[in-house]
Order: C-alpha cells, then sequence, then structure tokens
C-alpha cells in the first residue's frame, strides 16, 4: 500500500493551524473582531461610495475612514452614556445603610444558619457570621489587594493593546472588503480554489446580515427594556436596559443573567433610599418587564433575525446553540451561529449529495 504523503502533509498543516491559534488565540481574537466590524461597517462603507457631487465621486478610502468613525462615535458614545450611570449607581450603592439593612437581616440569617446547621453545611461551633467574615478577610487582605491592583494595571496595558489593534485592522478591513477573505484563502490548497472562493462570498454575504441583524436585536432589546422600565417609574432603568439587552448577545442564558442583574440594580437602588418594602415589587416589576421583552424578542425578532440573515429555523438554531453550550459553555453559545453557518456553506460545497446536508442548506 503506498503511502499518501499528501494526506499526512494536510494533518500536519491543520494541527500546525490548530497550535498557531492556540498560541496566538489573542491575535486571533482581535482579526475575528475587526472582521465583524468590517462586516457591519460594509453597508455603510457601500453607501458613501454612492455619494457624488457633480462629477467628483468620494474616494474609496476616505469612505471607509468615515465608516470606522461612525463605528468609534458609536462605541464611544455608549461608553460615554454609561459610565456615569455606573458610576451614580456606584454611589448609590455606598449610601445604603449596612448597618439597619444588618439588623432587618438578622432573623433571614439566624432561620439560614438553623437550616445549614440541619443539613450539616455548618459546623456546630460554627456560625454563619463566622464564616462570612473568614471569607470576607481571605477576599479582602494585602496579598488579594496587591494583585488586583496589578491586574488592574495589566489588563489597561492589554485593552489599550487590544483597542487599537481592532481599529487598525478594521480600517484595513473596511477599506478592502476582500482582504480578510484574501489572507483566507492563501491556506486554501490550488485544487479547491473555485470552492474555496465561494464558500467565502456566501460566508461573507450571510455573517454580515447576521451581525448586521443582531445588532439591530440588542438595540431593540435595550429600548424595550429600558421604555418598559421608565413607565413603571424604575429608578436605573437606562443602565438596566443596557446590561440587559447586552447580555441577550448570550442565547437563551443571556435574559436570566440580564434579569438577575436588573433585579440587583434596582433592589440596590431602593435599598438606598430605605424603601426595604419595595424590593419585591420592583422586582417583579423588573422581572416582569423582561419575560414581557423576551417574549417580543423570541416571537418576532429572532425569527426574523435568523431566517432572513443566516436561513436557518429556530429549532434547527436551538438545538445548535444547546450542542455548542454543552461543548464549550457561554463562548460555545454566542460563537455557535456563526460557527454553524460557515459549516453549513463549506457542507453544501463539499457534501451536496448528502439527504441531510441538502435540507439544512437548501435556503443557501
Amino acid at each position: 500500500m503506498k503511502f499518501n504523503y499528501k494526506v499526512l502533509g494536510g494533518i500536519l498543516t491543520f494541527l500546525l493551524g490548530v497550535f498557531l491559534a492556540w498560541r496566538f488565540s489573542d491575535i486571533l481574537v482581535y482579526v475575528l473582531l475587526a472582521g465583524v466590524l468590517s462586516f457591519i461597517g460594509q453597508p455603510i462603507v457601500r453607501f458613501i461610495d454612492r455619494l457624488h457631487f457633480r462629477k467628483y465621486e468620494m474616494p474609496h478610502t476616505i469612505s471607509a475612514i468615515f465608516s470606522l468613525f461612525v463605528l468609534i462615535v458609536i462605541f464611544t458614545s455608549l461608553f460615554m452614556i454609561f459610565v456615569p450611570i455606573i458610576n451614580r449607581q456606584a454611589i448609590v450603592i455606598s449610601s445604603i445603610d449596612f448597618q439597619y439593612l444588618g439588623k432587618q437581616m438578622e432573623l433571614p440569617l439566624q432561620n439560614l444558619e438553623t437550616k445549614l446547621l440541619e443539613w450539616n453545611l455548618l459546623e456546630n461551633d460554627q456560625t454563619l457570621e463566622a464564616m462570612i467574615a473568614t471569607e470576607l478577610e481571605s477576599v479582602l487582605n494585602m496579598a488579594s489587594i496587591k494583585n488586583i491592583f496589578g491586574n488592574v494595571v495589566g489588563l489597561a496595558g492589554s485593552v489599550f493593546i487590544g483597542i487599537f489593534s481592532v481599529v487598525f485592522l478594521t480600517f484595513f478591513f473596511l477599506r478592502d472588503e476582500h482582504l480578510f477573505f484574501n489572507g483566507i484563502m492563501l491556506f486554501v490548497p490550488q485544487n479547491y480554489e473555485d470552492k474555496g472562493a465561494k464558500i467565502l462570498s456566501d460566508t461573507r454575504h450571510l455573517l454580515s446580515r447576521y451581525f448586521v441583524g443582531l445588532s439591530v436585536e440588542l438595540l431593540s432589546m435595550m429600548t424595550l427594556i429600558a421604555i418598559g422600565l421608565t413607565l413603571f417609574g424604575v429608578e436605573g432603568a437606562l443602565l438596566i436596559g443596557f446590561l440587559g439587552g447586552l447580555m441577550n448577545v448570550i442565547p437563551y442564558l443571556g435574559p436570566i443573567i440580564g434579569a438577575f442583574m436588573g433585579v440587583v440594580i434596582g433592589a440596590t437602588s431602593n435599598l438606598s433610599h430605605g424603601m426595604y418594602e419595595d424590593i419585591v415589587p420592583i422586582s417583579i416589576i423588573i422581572l416582569g418587564t423582561f419575560a414581557v421583552a423576551n417574549l417580543i424578542d423570541n416571537f418576532i425578532l429572532q425569527p426574523l433575525i435568523y431566517s432572513t440573515s443566516v436561513k436557518a429555523h429556530p429549532i434547527e438554531i436551538f438545538l445548535v446553540i444547546l450542542m455548542a453550550g454543552s461543548l464549550a459553555g457561554i463562548p460555545g453559545m454566542i460563537l455557535a451561529i456563526p460557527s454553524y453557518t460557515v459549516l453549513r456553506i463549506i457542507a453544501k460545497q463539499f457534501f451536496s449529495g448528502s439527504k441531510l446536508v441538502q435540507k439544512i442548506t437548501e435556503n443557501i
């Protein structure tokens, strides 16, 4: 039996690619983020390219610069709007009368301590108060504070490098919309260049529609939640709406996380004013608002986005997200739909004879 060196070379090349992706994962993330932003910004670039004044047309480079500027303004505006709100929320939390709150919590904590002793989760000579104090002391010791300070400094440097890298790459991806995919084509064997070009073309089209649709969904959810809570007079409605909408980037689990964060923000706002009796009603209002907003999202927004952008059935998407979540947790759930879209396009080119592939790619 003749040894197939081409197969061996392909396997070794694949393994080398996996190793490089793992070793330089931070750089890969920058490239992918820049690619996503270029997907969102390309419609703006094309719109500006069509503008002209008499015989003068807009230079393509200027269109790319203006589109990048629009994206930067959007994200900077969100930052400038919500950082002061978050700062005010921190001030609200600091104004809570924790001494009075502690007195109010004495009886519930005693009941909880009794239950923990019954369930053998606490030793007979141990109290819940002592256990909490021990944990807080271990968290707030000087070594931990030094580590936190060092991590914050390191994080600030990494964030600056990351932002600069993403902006730099995004500009060139916007200026040359084929640059991102031409780079991928360098790794495609010559025998498969035609199929590779078709795969990349379809991928760019569908993912551009998906990410634009996802942006619309997140903004819609932010607006729905913020307006709903404002109508009920909930303090911090804008911040809760922003965080709740943003968490929707995590399919299915995101709304639960967003609702929990909303209840915490709403509860702390009431505690700062001493309105302890209003915590339960406010929590119910916040949970109800999230429930209504997510019903609108599940039955109107998501079907429109998934059916028109990635052209997949909602049940199909649901199963894919569950499998991705079981394999890779929350990151897997976030990347499930884009990854599944790419895999469907690849399968259509190479396994078109399969009935299963024909079924899941019939709308592509």
